[in-house]
This record gives structure tokens, sequence and C-alpha cells, in this order.
């Protein structure tokens, strides 16, 4: 919903949504303030009102922002052990091809050597727009291919085959989460609530009478940790995308530790 976000600093982030968040409640208690006070000055103890429904509405709203936190801060969790364990499942694959016979090995080797690179230096820079990479494909099918093809000539040469089509199995299921996990995040209708409920939060606050420098004072603060709460979850919605996006880190490490020529 807020794609623009990943494309600048998280830290500017949270500064722009504090910003507008205070903005509004700032200038919410200054133009509707007049107008609130004809519409509500005869209704006696009007603060304590208010402050009970605020009290009662930020329960509801505060435990459905804590669930979303805890919700996109797990699923960040799983599409980081995701991505490690593609990367272990790749390191697997190669070290099994190692115990082939040339010319199989070299062929195989090299195949995952460009795999692991087109995934890190192409593959990932798409993720972080939100595109779903599909160059590799061509890369693990002609791997694949030239695996099939592969006829053992001993016992030995032959539980290694097996060993390795088992690994293959496993780094591909892994593949496929990781795609699967580029477009992932939040329900749209989940963002409606979520921004109907921080609309409803401002407007009580412009509800209160209070003086002019307090309500400043109180309602910027509340609209602040609102505005930074909202940010972070939608920081977090993207597991693959901004800079809170899971990093290549685990296939360059992979690379560096048992590929690099």
């Amino acid at each position: 919903m807020f794609y623009w976000i990943y494309e600048i600093p998280a830290l500017l982030v949270i500064a722009l949504f504090g910003a507008v968040f205070v903005g509004v409640c700032w200038l919410g208690t200054i133009l509707l303030r007049p107008l609130a006070r004809s519409w509500l000055h005869e209704q006696p103890r009007l603060n304590d009102i208010l402050g009970d429904f605020l009290q009662y509405f930020g329960v509801i709203y505060g435990l459905l922002l804590g669930l979303l936190a805890v919700a996109t801060y797990q699923d960040h969790s799983d599409v980081e052990k995701a991505v490690t364990s593609e990367a272990s499942s790749l390191g697997a694959l190669y070290r099994d091809v190692t115990a082939y016979p040339e010319p199989s090995r070299t062929e195989l080797q090299n195949l995952l050597r460009n795999y692991t690179r087109s995934v890190i230096e192409d593959s990932w820079p798409l993720q972080r727009e939100g595109i779903i990479p599909t160059d590799a494909v061509q890369r693990i099918a002609a791997f694949q291919a030239r695996l099939v093809l592969f006829e053992p000539q001993t016992k030995a040469q032959e539980i290694v085959h097996e060993a390795t089509l088992r690994q293959f199995n496993t780094f591909y299921d892994d593949r496929r989460t990781r795609l699967y996990s580029v477009n992932s995040g939040l329900p749209a209708i989940l963002w409606y609530t979520v921004t109907v409920g921080a609309l409803i939060n401002i407007v009580l606050i412009w509800l209160f009478d209070l003086h002019l420098h307090a309500h400043w004072i109180l309602g910027g603060l509340i609209s602040f940790y609102l505005a930074t709460l909202i940010s972070v979850i939608a920081l977090l919605d993207q597991p693959l995308r901004g800079e809170l996006g899971v990093s290549p880190e685990a296939f360059q490490l992979i690379y560096d530790q048992l590929m690099r020529q």
C-alpha cells in the first residue's frame, strides 16, 4: 500500500510519518477547535467523557496495531529464515556436485556459480522493487537438465547422485518460498482499518477542551508515537523490499566460502 516508502531510508520514512501525523493533529486543533467548542460547549465533563472513550478506543486500536506489528515482524523473520535455508541448500548442493567425476563436476559447479551470482546481482535488485525475478529460471532448468543426464558408473556415484537429487528438490522448494514472499504483505483491508483507526484517534484528540499549548504537546506526543508504530509496520510489511528488507548476505557468504574461484 505504501510502496513509495521502500525507496527512501527508514529513518526518513519514520520522520515523514511523524511530521504528517503531528501536523494534522496540530492543524486540526487550530481549525476545528472553535467549531468543536460550539458543538459541545453544553456537554458537562466533556474531557472526562472523551478521556474514557479515548482509553476504550485506545485498547482496541492498540491491540490491533500490536498484533499487526508482531505479525509483520514474524513474517519478516520467517522470510529471512527461508532465504538462509535456500542459501544453505544451495551450498549443500554445490558440495554434493564436487563428488561428481569430470567433466560433469565442473559443468555443474559453473552452473551453480553463475546462478548464485545472478541471484545476488540481478534477482535481488528486482525483488527490492517488488518484481519477481524470472531470469534465474533458465539457469535452474539448465542445471536440472545437466544433472538428470548424469549416469552413475559405480555404486558410490549412484549414492551421491541420489543425495544430490534430494538436495536439489529441497533447494527448489526453498527458492519457491523466497519468490512467493516477494509480494507478500498485509491485505489492503487491514491498512484501511488502520487508517480509519488513526483518523478516529486524532479526531478524539481534537475534541478535547484544553489550552492550545497543552493540546499541541499532548496531541503531538500521541500522534508522533502512533505514526512511529504505523511506519514500522509498513516498513516490515514487505520482507524483501526497502532498507529493512532481507539482504542477499547469506548467498554472498556461500559464494565467497565455497564457489569463488
